[in-house]
Parts: C-alpha cells; structure tokens; sequence
C-alpha cells in the first residue's frame, strides 16, 4: 500500500444512531465523475487493507471527498469506520467506477434519482453537479428509509442546493422535486419507491406528468431487491437499461455497501 493511498479525516458528523458521514483529504491526482464510487477502508490487525466501495458524495468540483455509510455493530469494517475523527486516517483506492454518470443516459428533459438508504450518496454528487442541471429541466429525488431521521441527510443537501456553489446560480431556472419517504414509521409519506410510482400517488402528489420513455431518465441505487424490482418498473414503462459503453434510459448501481460492511 502506497502512501498516497492514505487520506485525512477531516469532518464527522452522525446523522442517526445508525447513520453518519464523513470528509476526508482529496488526492491531488484523482479526477471522478459525479455518481462514481471508489474502495475504502481501513487496515486491519494483520496490516492488510479491509476495503468496500464508496459512492463519492461529493461533486466531482469539490475540495474534499464526502461519503455516506451506515453502522453496523458487527460490520467487519463500519464497526471501525463509524469511529473514526478529524486527523485519522483512512486508506481510499484513487480508481473511481461507476454507472451512476450522466454519460450512461441518453438526453433527456426529467431525471429521476431513485435511492433507499444509503444508496443517496452517489446522488448527494450528482444533485450537486452543475452539469446535473444543464443537462435536465427538471429533477425528481425519491429516498425511502424506515425511520424519519434516516432521511435527514438527504434532507439537508436538497435545502443547500440554493447555496451551492455553482448550482446556486442554475438551481432557480431549474425544478427539483424531493419526495421522501418512510416504510417503517408514520410520517406525512410513506410507502415504498416502486408503489408509489406504480399508484401514480406521487405524480399526483407533486403535480408532475407520469413517466414517459422518450423524456425520462432515471438513475437507481439501493439494495439488491430494490434495484430488481424498479429494473422491472422501469422497463414495463418502456425505459431501458444503459451503460457508459451504451447510455440508455435509466442505469443501475450494482456495487453498493450492504448490511454486513
């Protein structure tokens, strides 16, 4: 592992008992496209590296890295990483990967960020990419968690949008709708992504026209069975699957951080 692998932690702050994100040190070298992830970790006993993959919640213009992670108790790495403080180290692969990218759709006039979890992440960049807004007229963000405050951080980064730089003097030609929602808790919406898209609820809720092929595009990250099933949504409305080698309607993230990191 070379030194360059290593990065500082500069900021930490825990949303939730279960949540927390944090900013480290950007390698000078490293270049991303908004929406890709690299590996992280941390070294273990032994020395050798336990790494995951990261969606990079920072726009690819920013200064430092920013990333998203859940905690999980027993979790061979988010035991450790959920820890850690300003001055710590982390080690961070500079190798970014990703569908998550505007070059993997086709033009387009609405783009639909789909997330449950932690699968906001790569749209916390994305949201902040000016690009984002040249590109679409309009933007719909749909996060669903189980509890009210797990939806705090996507809360904060749609309220900053006005006040970020580069995106501030775009954001007011250009509507972005946030629909949060909780599966496990009574809040003002509730119900998962794929119902309320298929009860038409939350097109009537924001007064948006319904999907349609030919102007909508979508971007899907959560877990393994949610990513089945809007794959299956969003196909039986005509969208179909892209790549950065073939950009179509709608693109999926199929490396994410699951329950047991």
């Amino acid at each position: 592992m070379s030194a360059s692998d290593r990065q500082t932690v500069t900021a930490v702050r825990h949303w939730s008992d279960s949540l927390f994100s944090f900013q480290v040190t950007r390698p000078s070298a490293l270049r991303f496209r908004s929406g890709e992830f690299v590996m992280i970790g941390l070294p273990d006993d032994g020395g050798k590296p336990l790494l995951r993959a990261y969606s990079i919640a920072a726009p690819c213009w920013a200064d430092e890295l920013e990333f998203y992670s859940i905690k999980v108790e027993n979790g061979p790495l988010t035991s450790r990483l959920q820890h850690i403080r300003p001055g710590d180290e982390i080690i961070l692969r500079p190798k970014p990967v990703g569908t998550l990218v505007h070059d993997a759709l086709l033009p387009g006039r609405r783009l639909w960020l789909l997330a449950t979890g932690t699968g906001f992440a790569p749209f916390a960049s994305i949201l902040r990419d000016a690009e984002t807004y040249e590109r679409f007229e309009e933007v719909v963000v749909m996060h669903t968690c189980r509890r009210q405050c797990e939806l705090d951080y996507s809360a904060s980064v749609i309220a900053a949008l006005p006040e970020t730089p580069l995106v501030d003097e775009l954001i007011g030609g250009r509507k972005v709708y946030y629909y949060p929602t909780t599966t496990r808790e009574a809040t003002r919406l509730t119900g998962r992504i794929t119902d309320n898209i298929a009860s038409g609820r939350v097109f009537a809720d924001l007064g948006i026209a319904p999907l349609d092929a030919a102007t909508d595009r979508a971007m899907v990250c959560g877990s393994y069975a949610f990513n089945v099933d809007v794959k299956a949504l969003l196909e039986g409305q005509g969208l179909r699957e892209g790549a950065n080698s073939e950009p179509r309607e709608y693109v999926i993230e199929k490396a994410f951080v699951g329950d047991g990191v």
